[in-house]
């Protein structure tokens, strides 16, 4: 059989695929498992998340003389009391944004049908519409019927989403407890594991790792609130409606690099749009000017250049990602893409030392 370093490869790639078939036929095995990193799954990011969020305040009271334990239910006091605030501020001003725009749609349709009539009677537009044989009004008329018709199946994925956040609320805190209190030991577990020879780069692997999540997770969610913030104080000054709602969907969608405010912004402009064509340009002004103070003073200041990520390979990974698993992939690859490029370029360093070293036996 032949030895050769790409024959070596290739048996490799075979066995690989072949336990990738074979596992493919006893699926039913596996079930119970992917079920339960399924059900798990988002807990633990969630708590991953707020565990590199408070990992600082909890680090800060300890240095302080405060044990861990007293820490952390400090800061969770603290953080509670927060949410709570900011609930009886922001919950009413948002149900009674969300209530208007639930009993607005039928207005909201007929003003959207009005703006596309208007563009299609302009001198400038109505050339478009002729040579393309764009009916928008009657492309607004489907898409407002399929909404409508679709608002029951809506109404039981928010009821089960609800669900999802009632069981979220109840393991999250748990799971978060442990993670500030025991976090620290992970990298002792993983040293023991490895073997004695590789302590040194499992440790350097495990320190680059938790740097690179760490400034990515709490630069970002810093600077999309941030963002969020000034989009919101902006909306009110121009005075478009459903501010807030839109406001949080910027907001939660900048935590996506380089197309996240774009996509959060798209229902920005469908308001702006349905107002009239000026509040598209003030709404377009307001972006633009938080987007101009998150890149150059938000951004180089919370977050500076800890992710070493060429922009270009962030765009394409979203994209292939995006493609696959949605929006949840998209929030996620960013931060799973550092990681593997911390592992695999140790992995890579230990590769050429333990070639030079034997080369020089």
């Amino acid at each position: 059989m032949p030895q050769g370093k790409y024959f070596r490869v290739g048996y490799g790639i075979i066995v690989i695929l072949t336990i990738i078939f074979l596992a493919s036929q006893v699926s039913f095995i596996f079930a119970p498992i992917v079920l339960i990193v399924k059900t798990l799954f988002l807990p633990f990011m969630l708590g991953g998340v707020f565990y590199y969020l408070l990992r600082p305040f909890v680090d800060f009271f300890t240095r302080r003389g405060m044990n861990k334990p007293l820490s952390i239910l400090l800061i969770f006091l603290l953080l509670g009391g927060l949410i709570g605030f900011g609930g009886t501020r922001l919950v009413p001003v948002l149900q009674t944004q969300l209530n208007n725009l639930i009993n607005n749609i039928p207005q909201i349709v007929k003003l959207a049908k009005d703006q596309v009539s208007a563009l299609q009677s302009n001198a400038y537009l109505s050339d478009y519409f002729v040579q393309y044989q764009v009916d928008w009004s009657s492309k607004i008329s489907e898409y407002a019927d399929s909404i409508i018709s679709n608002v029951g199946y809506a109404l039981n994925t928010a009821m089960g989403f609800m669900s999802n956040v009632v069981v979220l609320l109840s393991t999250v805190p748990f799971i978060l407890y442990y993670l500030l209190k025991e976090g620290h030991r992970v990298p002792q577990v993983v040293m023991h594991i490895s073997p004695d020879r590789h302590d040194e780069e499992a440790k350097l692997i495990l320190q680059e790792m938790d740097s690179a999540l760490s400034s990515y997770i709490q630069g970002k969610i810093l600077v999309s609130f941030c963002v969020g913030v000034l989009i919101y104080i902006g909306y009110l000054i121009i005075g478009i409606e459903y501010s807030l709602i839109l406001a949080l969907s910027a907001m939660f969608m900048n935590v996506i690099p380089f197309v996240g405010l774009f996509i959060g912004i798209i229902p920005s402009v469908v308001v702006a749009f349905i107002d009239s064509p000026s509040m598209v340009l003030k709404m377009a002004i307001v972006v633009i000017v938080a987007q101009q103070i998150e890149s150059n003073f938000l951004s180089p200041q919370v977050m500076g250049k800890k992710m070493d990520i060429h922009p270009l390979t962030i765009i394409l990974l979203l994209i292939v990602v995006g493609s696959f698993s949605g929006l949840l992939g998209m929030f996620m690859a960013v931060p799973a893409y550092a990681v593997v490029k911390v592992i695999v370029v140790h992995m890579y360093r230990l590769y050429v030392l333990r070639k030079k070293q034997s080369a020089a036996s």
